[in-house]
């Protein structure tokens, strides 16, 4: 009987209290996603979503009664290993959507990069945690290197997507690591440079229709060349600077100077690697209507979906967006257009509070929690779905780019599914040994 009381008092019921309302609604609307105009389900896609949940449910009581400790001495083995499955999965793996970025056995398929976010974040959880002693830079960089080798891989299959969750996991774990707000800073930097640099050119050409002299500078081959050098030259003068000064205005100017540098040449990059439709989602994320019977369809018919459903919504199986098939993968990347259109706002509202209360379970384990490795998991948790839920749901609002991010434990998937009801088990696993303050597990 204690044994029993002990196990039991290893779970967090307001987690999973949440992921069961969220995942009874993920159930309920792809089912509704499948009805056609003529009241008819045409999908198995719900059935398949019970089974995913049941194997979730399933690895997520493992994971909790799993001490998450032992993952220290396999780290590095569970981390070489994702990037053999990544490597293999780019060259050998089944194309779908056109990613190269799915294995398995006729019908019988997992999308390896989503399981391989927690081995990620379990590997630089455990180079942050013994890591403390080297100097902050030099265990920066380490981290970025840690980061980018499966984001590089994801990338190749190509799944930009995916490989974006990876950038928010890194952040959040370097900050509760300790990492200087500098260096979180400069990533963030280029990355905000790099968008903006990129979109620019393409909002100039498709979307003003005229020629801006500011803008041009990026177009031009031979004046970006310039810029980028004189930008590269100035970068230089304040390092020298700064090295014979030792002024601080010296250092924040290189800081500056550093993050522009790199902006234009990863836009420049960013320019060439962007698959066309990669593109057009860039252009209609700036303006819908300017292919409104293309690419702009999703975002103009999921704005029509949220907006259609008011207070209270169309009712359950009452949505005409989805049964008329207006939503393209409106079971998976679009599921909440479905959700606001059939249950309105009050519906939303209960989704956006569910989130809401597990990302604040997150911030209370890690508070309440002194072991460091298992404070680094839990952020990087926390910053996976944060980003999957307001990317998703800002790209189905139109206020961000469509990107092909599901919304946790509600999108159609197994894979997704599975990776995140694992991810509340290491969750718990992290809060229910709290008070064991042995470090090291065998």
């Amino acid at each position: 009987m204690k044994l029993r009381l002990n196990v039991l008092a290893k779970f967090d019921y307001i987690l999973i209290l949440c992921i069961s309302i969220l995942s009874f609604f993920g159930v309920m609307f792809i089912y509704s996603s499948g009805i056609n105009s003529d009241g008819i389900n045409v999908s198995s896609e719900y059935r398949k979503q019970i089974v995913w949940f049941a194997v979730g449910f399933v690895m997520m009581i493992a994971f909790t009664l799993f001490d998450y400790r032992k993952f220290k001495r396999q780290a590095l083995y569970i981390f070489a290993g994702s990037i053999v499955v990544l490597l293999y999965t780019m060259f050998f793996g089944k194309n779908v959507n056109g990613a190269r970025s799915w294995i398995g056995i006729r019908n019988l398929g997992i999308q390896p990069s989503e399981p391989i976010k927690l081995a990620y974040v379990i590997f630089l959880a455990w180079y942050l945690d013994r890591s403390t002693e080297e100097k902050a830079l030099k265990r920066f960089f380490k981290s970025l290197v840690i980061m980018f080798i499966p984001m590089a891989l994801i990338l190749g299959q190509p799944d930009l997507g995916t490989a974006t969750v990876y950038l928010p996991i890194f952040l959040f774990m370097c900050f509760m690591a300790g990492i200087p707000t500098r260096y979180i800073m400069l990533v963030i930097g280029i990355g905000a440079t790099t968008s903006i640099f990129t979109i620019l050119p393409i909002w100039q050409s498709e979307i003003a229709h005229r020629i801006i002299p500011a803008i041009s500078v990026l177009t031009d081959r031979k004046l970006s060349i310039m810029v980028i050098s004189a930008a590269l030259l100035v970068t230089l003068l304040c390092i020298i600077g700064f090295a014979m000064f030792r002024k601080q205005y010296y250092y924040w100017l290189t800081y500056s100077f550093g993050i522009i540098t790199a902006g234009l040449v990863f836009s420049i990059g960013a320019g060439h690697v962007l698959k066309p439709y990669q593109i057009q989602r860039l252009i209609v994320f700036i303006d819908p209507s300017s292919d409104s019977l293309g690419a702009g369809w999703n975002i103009i018919q999921s704005k029509i979906a949220i907006g259609s459903g008011g207070l209270w919504g169309r009712g359950f199986l009452q949505g005409t967006q989805s049964h008329y098939r207006f939503l393209p993968e409106q079971s998976t990347d679009f599921i909440f257009s479905i959700i606001s259109e059939e249950t309105g706002f009050a519906g939303g509202l209960i989704l956006f509070f569910c989130f809401f209360t597990i990302l604040l379970r997150c911030l209370t384990i890690m508070r309440k929690n002194s072991n460091r490795f298992g404070i680094l998991i839990v952020a990087g948790i926390l910053g996976m779905y944060f980003y999957h839920f307001c990317l998703n749901v800002g790209m189905v609002m139109g206020i961000m780019p469509v990107a092909g991010i599901p919304l946790p434990f509600l999108s159609y998937g197994g894979s997704a599914l599975i990776t995140n009801m694992s991810a509340i088990g290491l969750l718990m696993s992290v809060h229910s040994r709290r008070l064991d303050f042995q470090d090291n597990v065998l």
